[in-house]
């Protein structure tokens, strides 16, 4: 924008630009106080991220050491989960929602009763019935927060399958969020791969195996496909049991 006789003008302010000018960017320019108002939202918005992240990881942590989770299974999933995400998105603000579905996927079972969740042995028709609604008792608690919206989506979709048998809504391919399909085949790559109380860790080709013989079931065959092309990075992280880094 040019103004007659005081040359550029500020395209968030409409003052005049007096010194240099700043930031242009598609024809547009900023005066010296808006370009600093502008640099000091984003150092604010990179330290909101920043605290958001440790208290996400937090939650995800004391879920884990609840349950018993041995090693970091949220944040592992989370990570492992990231880097198919990466795939289909190099927007880091939703990459971030999708890394924080995954971490947060089982806040719900905050809601659920020790005696359903910690029980040793197999869970009665009542019990599953309860240990059901941990998705829909996460999204409660999350889906307010403004800033974890989508994230929430992911939570409350997480237990859906490709082919409309899941929980809670039986929601059927497409329908289920992009980051919950992804995670899905990531919680099954963990769940094989990790020492269960009843058997130890299977080897990646074991999950790898199951993972291809649910595509088009319980898995979105996108998904694996994204599994499959990134097989290596995947069984490096899971050697090592969490590598990629956040957004």
């Amino acid at each position: 924008m040019i103004s007659d006789r005081a040359g550029l003008v500020c395209h968030q302010c409409d003052s005049a630009v007096l010194g240099p000018p700043y930031a242009l960017r598609g024809g547009l320019c900023s005066c010296e106080a808006c370009l600093l108002k502008e640099k000091e939202l984003r150092l604010a918005e990179a330290e909101n991220d920043s605290a958001y992240r440790a208290l996400a990881e937090s939650l995800a942590a004391a879920l884990d050491a609840r349950e018993r989770e041995t090693g970091l299974h949220s944040k592992r999933v989370a990570c492992h989960t990231l880097v198919l995400a990466q795939r289909f998105s190099g927007d880091p603000a939703h990459l971030r929602q999708i890394y924080w579905g995954a971490l947060l996927h089982d806040i719900g079972k905050i809601g659920i009763s020790d005696d359903i969740l910690l029980k040793p042995g197999p869970l009665d028709e009542h019990e599953r019935a309860v240990m059901r609604t941990h998705p829909e008792i996460g999204y409660a608690i999350l889906k307010d927060v403004s800033f974890m919206r989508e994230a929430a989506q992911i939570v409350l979709c997480h237990e859906e399958r490709f082919d409309g048998r899941g929980y809670p809504r039986g929601l059927v391919g497409d329908a289920i969020p992009l980051g919950a399909r992804l995670f899905t085949v990531i919680d099954t790559l963990d769940a094989i791969t990790s020492d269960r109380p009843y058997r130890p860790g299977l080897p990646f080709n074991s999950a790898k195996a199951e993972i291809r013989r649910c595509s088009g079931g319980q898995f979105d065959p996108v998904a694996v496909a994204a599994f499959l092309a990134e097989e290596s990075v995947l069984r490096e992280m899971v050697a090592a049991k969490c590598g990629a880094e956040l957004p």
